[in-house]
């Protein structure tokens, strides 16, 4: 049966790899994939997949029967872009500007798709049913968990969920996974600094929102370094500092936002309430007012332990002997995919993209098409371990 799986996967490489080259050609944002759904129902289209209508317009979610009755298995895969200028000169790259695949998602969406055309072979050799999740908007939007609340789990619920992300400086192909806490709580945060706006040469009639924004990025350190016990993981970011249009004009406002993220429910609501107070608290202190906005739209992503096992076991007996590597910490990265795992037990494992690999979210990174194999083996054969 493996020499079988191995075959299938190799017959659809070359389909696939085209695939992922033409979905990175043409990036869509979150919320906006109408091409790449396209190209997913397409490609598909020849199978037995029952496609389900949208549940957020641009999703694609398909179930997959078995020979008879049983279980259901949930693969899931995000699909959108960054909105970002892709500098990689790849011949392939993105023919959009402002927008590119900086996260891998064009080759999750990839490996998902060879994933289910390997699977639709192999629908007379597992029971129950195969749902496969083309998720929009995991970027910043976090519409996994839209698409949760929506029903796309419910119908069956799933028996366990399986989602991949490619990770740069990994060895190429290579999986990666821990139990329990994988992926931190994600909150973003906005403040709206309202001052007195003066000429540059009389700054005393002024009540300088650059100056206050200033104290309040040098304050927000404090957050983590003297208010969160240093053996808990937390980070609090100033990501962008927006105020002014001319160089002798001190304005009315400025804008600050960021990202704060925690591994533990106590220190985020800790984080959430210094955020607000240090915030208010600066701008009073220099006579400015401040509107403060706090959202946080990523849980804490917990995979379950015995689903971990199933992921190293599998690569270990489909890929190599030392196919897998446990990772020793989490990452503090976000990832809409806890949602899915709030719903069923599973797991969220790592595809490594090749140690000499840029990081995710670089306007040069690109998805390593030589990890699209090893992606396609570990879904499919999760899938029919699961269904065993």
């Amino acid at each position: 049966m493996r020499k079988k799986i191995e075959q299938l996967v190799d017959a659809v490489i070359p389909e696939i790899t085209a695939l992922r080259r033409e979905i990175h050609r043409h990036p869509e944002l979150a919320g906006d994939e109408v091409n790449t759904a396209r190209l997913v129902r397409e490609v598909l289209a020849p199978t037995a997949i029952e496609f389900l209508p949208p549940y957020l317009q641009t999703d694609v979610v398909g179930l997959l029967h078995g020979s008879t009755p049983g279980p259901n298995v949930t693969l899931r895969a995000d699909m959108d872009a960054l909105p970002l200028d892709e500098l990689t000169g790849i011949d392939y790259a993105s023919r959009h500007p402002g927008k590119m695949h900086a996260c891998g998602h064009d080759g999750h969406t990839a490996v998902l798709t060879g994933a289910a055309l390997v699977l639709d072979k192999l629908r007379g050799h597992f029971n129950g049913s195969v749902r496969f999740v083309f998720q929009p908007g995991e970027e910043v939007a976090a519409m996994g968990h839209e698409l949760v609340k929506a029903g796309a789990l419910d119908n069956p619920l799933p028996k366990a969920v399986f989602a991949l992300h490619a990770w740069a400086g990994a060895e190429c192909g290579k999986i990666l996974s821990r139990p329990g806490p994988a992926m931190a709580a994600t909150g973003f945060f906005k403040f709206t600094i309202t001052g007195r706006g003066a000429h540059g040469s009389a700054p005393q009639n002024s009540i300088d929102p650059i100056l206050v924004g200033s104290h309040l990025v040098a304050g927000l350190q404090a957050i983590v370094a003297r208010n969160i016990d240093p053996l808990q993981p937390a980070v609090v970011s100033v990501c962008r500092f927006s105020s002014g249009q001319n160089s002798n004009v001190i304005p009315e406002t400025a804008v600050l936002e960021g990202t704060y993220r925690f591994l533990d429910a106590d220190i985020g609501a800790t984080t959430r309430r210094l955020l607000k107070e240090y915030a208010e608290g600066t701008c009073r202190t220099f006579g400015a007012t401040c509107e403060v906005e706090l959202n946080q739209p990523y849980d804490i992503l917990l995979n379950t332990p015995e689903y971990v096992d199933m992921v190293r076991e599998t690569a270990l007996e489909c890929l190599g002997e030392y196919a897998y590597e446990e990772l020793p910490v989490p990452s503090m990265g976000g990832e809409d995919f806890c949602f899915f795992l709030q719903k069923a037990p599973g797991a969220f494992f790592r595809l490594g993209n090749g140690t000499d690999s840029v990081s995710i979210h670089s306007p040069r990174f690109n998805f390593n098409d030589d990890a699209i194999r090893n992606g396609i083996l570990m879904m499919v054969n999760l899938a029919l371990k699961t269904l065993k």
